[in-house]
C-alpha cells in the first residue's frame, strides 16, 4: 500500500474511533459491539506502530499517558472560574429566586437549566481548531495547573472535536469525577495488594488529575461531565439559553450529565431537587447536591457576578454525607454466620438526612488501618440507605486519654473461642452449634434436605422454636413434644405428630451427613464425605491434627484450620455429645481396599450441566471410587467431565489435552464399578 493510502486509512479509522466515542460517551448509544470496537482499535495500533510518521497526537491510541512530567505549569484563566453560593434549605433557594426578581424588578418565575452538582474536581480544557490543546485545573479561579496530559488519558474526553460546526477557538468547562463501579474495584485491589486505598471517589479524581506521570492517570477510573463554556471565538453564534448551549457542546462531543433538565419556576426546581436526590444512591457517580443557573443567558449578563460568584446560579446541596464527630465506645455484635463484628458508638450527628449514632467499623484490620481509638474525632459517612461508616480520624483532636480499642479473643455473646484465620479479615465465633446469634442458621441447616432432611421442619417453624425459647441448639430438637409443638402458631396436633415422628426417623443417618449438618466452615457434602471416607469415625476425625487433615482429598490448610477450631470448642463437643446420647447413629464405615477404589490417584472436573443426575450427586459418586473432584482444570486433571454448555473448563481442557468424558460416559464409567 501507498503511503498515502496508509494515510487515508488511519484517518479513516481514526474517524471511526472517535464516532464510536462520541456514541458510547455522549449519546450513551453504542452501534458496534465492544470486539468491534477492539478491532478497529488494534488496526489502528498496528499502521501507527509500522508508520510512526503518520502517528497524530489526536489519535485515540493516544489516551494511554505519556513521559511523567516533574511539576505542572501554571495556567492563567483567560475567563475566571467562579465558585457558586450555596443554598442548604429550600427557604435559602426560595430567598435566592427573590432576589433575582429584585434586581431585575419583576416578579415572575423563571426557567432554571438544572443540574446534578458532580463531587469531582472542576477543569478547563480548550480546543483550537478542534484539536484539544491545553486542560486546567479551577485552581484559586484565576490561575490553576496545566493538566493536559492526564486530561488526554479520559477515555470521555476527545482528544478531537467532531464534525465541522464548532468554535475555532472553545474553552469546555466541567467536572471531572470517579465512577462509582471503578472506584470501588480499584479499593478492593488496593487492600488485597496491601497498599492504601483511596478515601473517597472525590479526593481519587483529584488525586488521579494531580499525577505528574500521566500513565497513573490512564489507569483511574475517571469520566467527565461538561456543564458550562469559558472563551468562546466571537464569529461563532451560541445558542439563546444555557440548557442549549450544552446542547451545542454534546455535538462538539464531549458529554453532559443525562439528568440535566430545563425547569419553570420555584415548584419545578424543587421537583427536580427532590428527584435527584432520590435517584442519588443508583447513580454511578457522586453528587452532593444540584446547581441551578437561570437559564436565558440575557438574564445571565444583565444579573451579572459579585466577587466570587455568578448572580444567576446556586448550588442547592443536599445535607451534608459526612460530619465530625466523636467515637464514645466500641461494641461488638454477632451476626447469624459468627462474624463479629465493631459497632461504633459515636455522638449524636445529623448526616446524610438523619440522626446517626452507630456506625460500622468491619473488622479488626479496619481498626488497624484507620488507627482509631476510643475518645477519637472522626469522620463519618452516610450516603443514601448505606450503613454509616468511619473513614477517617482526625489525629490533631486527639485526647490524651484516648483509648485503644480491644478486639475480643472469646465471642461476646456466648464466652467461646474466637478464630480470624490467615488472610481473612473476619473473626469468627466457632460455637457454631451453641451460639445464640447463630443459633437458627444452625439449626435450619442441621435440618436441611442434604443434612438431617427432617420433613416438616422449614425456616419458619424453626425460627418459632427458638424464638419461644423451645430449642437452644439442634439436640434440643429431638426432645421436643407433641404438646410443644402443637401450640406453635399453624400447627395442629396431626402436624406435630408428623414432625416427631420425622425428628425420630432423621435420627438414623449417615456419618457424611452427620459431619455436613454441623456446620463446620468450607465443610460441604463432598469435604464431609472424604473425610468421613478416611477417618471412619466420628472420633478420628475429633482427634486429626493439622498434618493428618490436610491429607485427605479437598482438604487445604484453611479448611483444615475450620475442622480444628469448630472441634476444639467445648461447647459443640457438648451439643455433638447430646445428640449421640439422643439415638443418632450411623452405620460403621469399613474400609475399602485399593482393589475396591478404581479411580484412586485419577482427578477429574466437573462442568456444564448433568441431566441424570445433580452434580453434587456426581461428584460423591466418583469420590466413593477413589477419585479427587478438583474445581479447576490444570496440567494435573486426568479427565473433565463435560455436560451441557460447557464453558471455559472444557476450553482449557482442550487446549491442555485433557481427555473429556460426557455424561454418558460418566454414567458408563459408574455402571462398570457398581454405583447406582
Amino acid at each position: 500500500m501507498s503511503t498515502d493510502s496508509i494515510s487515508l486509512r488511519i484517518s479513516e479509522l481514526v474517524s471511526l474511533l472517535n464516532t464510536y466515542n462520541y456514541q458510547y460517551y455522549v449519546l450513551d448509544n453504542p452501534s458496534i459491539p465492544d470486539a468491534e470496537y477492539d478491532r478497529v482499535f488494534r488496526e489502528l495500533q498496528a499502521l501507527e506502530a509500522e508508520y510512526p510518521h503518520l502517528l497524530s497526537p489526536q489519535s485515540p491510541t493516544q489516551k494511554v499517558g505519556g513521559v511523567a512530567l516533574n511539576k505542572f505549569d501554571q495556567v492563567t484563566h483567560e475567563v475566571p472560574m467562579l465558585s457558586l453560593d450555596n443554598a442548604m434549605t429550600e427557604d435559602e433557594f426560595v430567598a435566592f429566586h427573590k432576589r433575582i426578581n429584585d434586581r431585575l424588578k419583576t416578579n415572575q418565575d423563571f426557567e432554571f437549566c438544572c443540574e446534578p452538582k458532580l463531587d469531582g474536581l472542576a477543569v478547563s480544557i480548550l480546543y483550537e481548531n478542534g484539536k484539544l490543546v491545553r486542560a486546567a485545573t479551577r485552581g484559586d479561579g484565576a490561575v490553576g495547573e496545566n493538566i493536559t496530559e492526564n486530561v488526554k488519558t479520559i477515555k470521555s474526553i476527545p482528544l478531537s472535536l467532531i464534525g465541522d460546526n464548532f468554535p475555532e477557538r472553545v474553552e469546555i468547562r466541567g467536572e471531572v469525577f470517579m465512577l462509582l463501579d471503578g472506584f470501588l474495584a480499584f479499593n478492593q485491589q488496593a487492600i488485597e495488594n496491601g497498599t492504601k486505598p483511596m478515601v473517597n471517589p472525590r479526593n481519587g479524581a483529584a488525586g488521579s488529575l494531580r499525577q505528574l506521570d500521566s500513565k497513573i492517570s490512564a489507569a483511574r477510573p475517571l469520566a467527565f461531565y461538561a456543564y458550562g463554556l469559558g472563551v468562546v471565538s466571537d464569529e461563532f453564534e451560541l445558542a439563546e439559553s444555557h440548557y442549549d448551549r450544552l446542547q451545542q457542546v454534546k455535538s462538539f462531543g464531549l458529554p453532559v450529565c443525562p439528568e440535566i433538565t430545563v425547569a419553570q419556576g420555584i415548584d419545578d426546581v424543587l421537583d427536580f431537587y427532590k428527584n435527584v436526590s432520590e435517584k442519588r444512591a443508583s447513580l454511578n457517580y457522586e453528587i452532593d447536591g444540584t446547581v441551578l443557573k437561570v437559564n436565558d443567558i440575557d438574564l445571565q449578563d444583565e444579573l451579572g457576578f459579585v466577587a466570587r460568584a455568578p448572580r444567576w446560579a446556586i448550588a442547592y446541596k443536599f445535607p451534608a454525607q459526612e460530619e465530625l464527630t466523636v467515637l464514645n465506645d466500641v461494641e461488638f455484635q454477632v451476626g447469624r454466620t459468627g462474624a463479629i463484628t465493631p459497632v461504633a458508638k459515636v455522638q449524636p450527628v445529623f448526616v446524610g438526612g438523619v440522626t446517626v449514632s452507630n456506625a460500622t467499623l468491619h473488622n479488626a484490620e479496619e481498626i488497624e488501618r484507620l488507627g482509631i481509638m476510643i475518645g477519637d474525632t472522626v469522620i463519618i459517612r452516610r450516603a443514601g440507605d448505606v450503613i454509616p461508616q468511619i473513614v477517617s480520624v482526625v489525629l490533631d483532636k486527639r485526647p490524651d486519654d484516648a483509648k485503644i480499642i480491644e478486639f475480643p479473643t472469646t465471642c461476646p455473646v456466648c464466652d467461646s473461642q474466637v478464630e480470624k484465620p490467615e488472610g481473612e479479615a473476619v473473626t469468627r465465633c466457632t460455637a457454631g452449634l451453641f451460639c445464640g446469634a447463630q443459633r437458627k442458621e444452625a439449626i435450619k441447616h442441621f435440618a436441611s434436605r442434604k443434612a438431617f432432611d427432617v420433613d416438616g421442619l422449614g425456616d419458619k417453624i424453626v425460627e418459632q422454636l427458638v424464638d419461644e425459647q423451645l430449642i437452644q441448639s439442634p439436640a434440643d430438637l429431638f426432645v421436643l413434644t407433641e404438646q410443644q409443638i402443637s401450640n406453635l402458631e399453624r400447627m395442629g396436633p396431626k402436624s406435630a405428630q408428623n414432625l416427631v415422628q420425622a425428628l425420630q426417623d432423621s435420627k438414623s443417618t449417615t456419618l457424611p451427613k452427620f459431619l455436613y449438618s454441623l456446620g463446620i466452615r468450607e465443610v460441604g457434602e463432598s469435604t464431609a464425605l472424604n473425610l468421613a471416607n478416611h477417618y471412619q469415625t466420628l472420633e478420628n476425625i475429633k482427634n486429626a491434627d493439622y498434618d493428618s487433615l490436610i491429607t485427605v482429598s479437598d482438604v487445604g490448610g484453611i479448611v483444615a484450620n475450620h475442622i480444628l477450631a469448630f472441634f476444639k470448642e467445648s461447647h459443640n463437643l457438648d451439643v455433638i455429645a447430646q445428640l449421640i446420647e439422643h439415638g443418632v447413629h450411623w452405620p460403621i464405615i469399613e474400609k475399602k481396599q485399593e482393589s475396591e477404589l478404581p479411580l484412586l490417584g485419577l482427578t477429574y472436573v466437573l462442568t456444564g450441566s448433568l441431566n441424570e443426575m445433580g452434580r453434587t450427586e456426581a461428584k460423591n459418586a466418583l469420590v466413593s471410587l477413589g477419585a479427587k473432584v478438583a474445581g479447576s482444570v490444570s496440567a494435573k486433571t486426568h479427565f473433565l467431565i463435560a455436560g451441557e454448555k460447557s464453558g471455559s473448563k472444557l476450553t482449557k481442557a482442550q487446549d491442555l489435552g485433557v481427555p473429556v468424558l460426557t455424561e454418558d460416559d460418566m454414567l458408563a464409567l459408574f455402571k462398570q464399578h457398581g454405583v447406582n
